[in-house]
């Protein structure tokens, strides 16, 4: 069986710039097809705009609020929120509010730097 604890997750930086703790992924755990993470913005932070080519992700905030860009579409978002984001879909969310921007990233396939290209 496998459990993680997110306090039992190192952090590293992602291609884009986020900071992300990965709970469950291949490299970790007996999942296989897909990953789950933990990533944070601090307060006026950014992600680099970037896509990729195969995965397609989820991103659910648990703390925060922030803005998200689609392509060429934006909107303001918060805690509750889900985000839908289609492979090959440039995206990039910014941190907007007075505190860490938190949020969960599902990405099926799992998320590799090699299929994330930048696009800024």
């Amino acid at each position: 069986m496998d459990v993680v604890s997110l306090t039992q997750c190192p952090p590293f930086i992602t291609k884009d710039g986020s900071e992300i703790r990965e709970l469950l992924a291949p490299r970790n755990s007996c999942v296989r097809n897909q990953s789950l993470a933990e990533a944070r913005l601090a307060v006026g932070a950014a992600t680099q705009e970037h896509y990729h080519v195969r995965t397609e992700e989820i991103y659910y905030l648990t703390h925060g609020r922030g803005r998200m860009r689609l392509g060429t579409e934006e909107r303001d978002v918060t805690a509750g929120d889900a985000i839908a984001i289609p492979p090959g879909v440039r995206h990039k969310l910014w941190n907007t509010g007075t505190e860490p921007l938190r949020l969960l990233c599902c990405c099926a396939p799992a998320y590799e730097h090699s299929d994330t290209i930048m696009t800024e």
